[in-house]
């Protein structure tokens, strides 16, 4: 006799547009089980109907990703009726120096890293210990190329997606031998409404879609480091081994400011 799998769980921040909505989408289907996390109910409510109608069952929960007890407390209600299968840290916000200054505000860089950074291992931490006892897993972190090469217009941006790159690469050594799979997303230009602050060029910019394929396509295989646009991808991974005037002299094209209304509303 046959048995059929058990339903796919998969808690996913950050899941109300762009990245996170498309990974929504390509991973609903029948038998599929999401629990959608975002600060938009309108936009969360919309995603969550496209993957209902795919076939799959969606929990919708609207936090603030830094408001780490109640996110704790959905996510532990979730993975007790559904033990979760993956979860996908996907929410971030880009803020970074304004039109009429040199480097970002102290208030923008804290929010920055704690949206970016400590909330997404706050909720790593939330899902972890399931998956450790049930012996399976797979987390997604959804860092940036930003992580290789420090952008001038966001350094705090830089950073956060820097630490969340080496912690998931630490986590990953770390649960070697456990069977829980730990990738890290480094993307380039995805077109997101998070990236309509950016003013300025966005080179090789793909859709949320391709980004999402992308990453799933990584996590499938298992890779440590899934970078993309594969060229850009190399050459930021090289960037801080060349002297500091030519990595400069690189970086001079795609300067940028952040649209600080959008920024303010994101």
């Amino acid at each position: 006799m046959h048995h059929a799998p058990p339903p796919r769980a998969i808690a996913i921040t950050g899941a109300s547009s762009g990245i996170g909505a498309a990974l929504a989408r390509r991973l609903a289907g029948p038998g599929s089980s999401l629990a959608l996390i975002g600060r938009d109910a309108v936009r969360l409510e919309r995603v969550a109907g496209e993957c209902r109608s795919r076939g799959a069952s969606c929990r919708v929960g609207r936090f603030d990703v830094r408001d780490t007890g109640p996110l704790s407390s959905f996510l532990d209600s979730f993975d007790r009726e559904q033990p979760i299968d993956t979860f996908i840290s996907n929410a971030g916000i880009l803020d970074g120096r304004h039109a009429n200054q040199v480097v970002e505000g102290g208030d923008a860089a804290r929010r920055v890293l704690e949206i970016n950074l400590l909330a997404a291992v706050d909720a790593v931490n939330a899902v972890l210990p399931g998956m450790r006892r049930r012996g399976r897993g797979g987390i997604v972190l959804v860092a940036s190329l930003a992580a290789l090469v420090p952008l001038p217009d966001a350094p705090a941006y830089s950073a956060s997606k820097a630490g969340l790159l080496s912690y998931g690469l630490a986590l990953r050594d770390a649960l070697v031998g456990e069977n829980i799979k730990v990738v890290v997303a480094c993307p380039g230009y995805v077109s997101t409404a998070m990236a309509d602050v950016h003013i300025g060029s966005r080179p090789g910019e793909i859709s949320a879609d391709a980004a999402a394929a992308l990453i799933l396509r990584g996590l499938g295989r298992d890779q440590p480091v899934i970078g993309f646009p594969t060229g850009p991808f190399w050459v930021t991974r090289f960037s801080l081994l060349v002297p500091e005037f030519l990595r400069r002299r690189g970086m001079s094209g795609p300067r940028f400011h952040v649209d600080r209304a959008a920024a303010a509303r994101d």
